[in-house]
């Protein structure tokens, strides 16, 4: 099913519609019908993060292959969105710098190849992918955050030849080659410096809800032939930071290293944009025993990855570790997991754990989905979930879709409040209601309470058996009622304000003038 046209009143055409429905005039003239009534409560909306990963590496998600035309991307990002829509769902993280290149424009990367099929080049007629998914998102009250690989260099999947502009052509000295990959160097401080100034350009040139990164540190630990594991090449950085003093043993510096970019860059993205939400989403095991029925990788000695010192210090907005195993699996119990990273919250942060949906195994059959979605939900600190697979997803793999529409997304939910990130919440909103003189044009009209900007407005009507909810967006200042007015005309009204924290304000509470109801008796 196709997404529905915005009904919204078009802005354009506003201050005519509002002259013929008279919404200047003063309160007790022209055709007011509703009264301002604190007695009308409204159920308050649910509160979850239901969010899906978008990857663009090797194609996983989008697009569906290198080269497509920019109108077939489109119709496959229409798509995604749609399907995120429909199942009810409220932000995609879409992966826009996979292997130090960018699906938008940028004068410091060059367009990635796994867009078009050929490194820098942009696509053709032009577009912009990110601009073009924010926008469709925005229509779909979803929110976008950005995804970045800090120091991801090259990956086997990318074919073709690299262009002059790429990061391993311009300043080979920052790449080591490690197996079948390229990685910039954590350690360089000029590759952390890169690194920010790239994530920062993007999160000044769009209107993003989120900036993120996921586990790719230090790479994954590759094997030779023999077995043995490959030593990440970064002894020459190591031994310039020996000579000029540093004392941290060699896995301490590159954890070190990691713990500095992470601070600085949540640091740097508040004072850009303090409203937007900075997340990182760690391998689901912190270290094997923690707790203690816990196996499996270490990522704090492999990846280099201190997961828990970020969580507990704050350097994040929401962390979403990724939790890909079933709730039976004693050595990596999903529910064990996720109670763990939950007691270690020491800064009162998102808990949004990570869900696989990938694959056909048995951890990933939606039944087992089912139980982890219930198990995040009887826990009073975690407020939401992200999918691994939008493939899957959209594909409806095994039925997961028909199971998430069906049974754990029937109505809509706002994203949980990040109340740290506002100083204040929205003014007391005001709401109008005016029908033209011949009966022919009616509409909700509403005006913020000062001129503090609203992210989202919840307009809620009683129909007299039951509330039907509207998320809106901040920009929509009006709701039209179709005649005849004497039977869809709410029996009450409750507008709230949102800010970009998600935080809000004081309700305008209204209900139909009981002297009106009588007049139509």
């Amino acid at each position: 099913m196709p997404f529905p046209e915005n009904p919204s009143l078009d802005m354009r055409v506003l201050p005519s519609i509002l002259l013929l429905l008279s919404f200047a005039k003063a309160e007790g003239q022209g055709d007011f019908r509703y009264v301002e009534d604190s007695s009308v409560i409204a159920p308050p909306m649910a509160r979850e993060f239901r969010a899906v990963w978008i990857a663009t590496v090797a194609n996983i998600d989008w697009p569906s292959k290198p080269g497509l035309t920019p109108e077939q991307q489109r119709t496959e990002m229409i798509a995604i969105l749609d399907r995120a829509y429909h199942l009810r769902m409220n932000a995609v993280i879409l992966q826009v710098r996979p292997t130090s290149d960018a699906l938008y424009p940028s004068k410091l990367e060059p367009w990635s190849w796994y867009l078009t099929g050929n490194m820098g080049r942009a696509p053709e007629p032009y577009y912009d992918p990110l601009l073009f998914t924010i926008g469709e998102a925005r229509r779909r009250n979803l929110e976008v955050h950005a995804w970045f690989n800090p120091f991801r260099a090259r990956h086997p999947s990318a074919k073709g030849n690299v262009s002059e502009n790429h990061i391993t052509r311009k300043r080979p000295d920052l790449v080591r080659k490690y197996a079948s990959l390229e990685w910039l160097d954590p350690g360089d401080p000029q590759v952390q410096s890169h690194a920010l100034s790239v994530i920062l350009d993007v999160l000044h040139r769009y209107d993003l809800d989120g900036i993120h990164i996921d586990d790719y540190f230090y790479p994954y630990p590759e094997k030779s032939r023999d077995g043995k594991i490959i030593p990440f090449p970064d002894g020459a950085t190591y031994g310039r930071y020996r000579r000029a003093g540093g004392q941290l043993a060699v896995a301490d510096w590159r954890r070190d290293n990691v713990n500095r970019f992470v601070k600085h860059l949540y640091k740097a993205v508040k004072e850009e944009k303090p409203w937007v939400k900075f997340g990182v989403s760690p391998f689901g095991i912190w270290r094997p025993g923690h707790p203690e029925s816990i196996k499996g990788m270490d990522a704090f000695d492999t990846l280099y990855a201190d997961a828990l010192t970020w969580w507990q210090l704050g350097w994040v907005d929401y962390l979403a570790p990724q939790l890909y195993w079933s709730i039976d699996d004693v050595g990596q119990s999903f529910p064990v997991l996720l109670d763990w990273w939950s007691a270690q919250n020491k800064q009162g942060r998102h808990l949004w754990p990570g869900i696989s949906v990938r694959g056909t195994s048995e951890d990933r059959q939606p039944a087992e989905i089912m139980r982890q979605i219930s198990a995040v939900r009887i826990r009073p600190n975690v407020t939401g979930q992200i999918y691994w697979g939008m493939n899957s997803i959209l594909t409806n793999r095994l039925g997961i879709a028909h199971h998430l529409q069906q049974r754990a997304y029937t109505t809509p939910a706002l994203v949980p409040a990040s109340t740290w990130l506002s100083s204040s919440p929205p003014a007391k909103p005001r709401l109008h209601f005016g029908i033209r003189e011949d009966s022919s044009l009616a509409a909700f009209h509403w005006q913020a309470g000062s001129t503090n900007e609203i992210h989202k407005w919840i307009l809620q009507e009683y129909d007299g058996r039951e509330w039907k909810t509207q998320i809106l967006s901040g920009g929509q200042l009006s709701r039209f009622v179709h005649p005849p007015f004497d039977r869809n005309l709410p029996a009450a009204a409750v507008l709230t304000p949102l800010n970009r924290a998600g935080v809000a304000g004081p309700q305008f509470r209204a209900s139909l003038r009981s002297d009106h109801v009588a007049e139509k008796r």
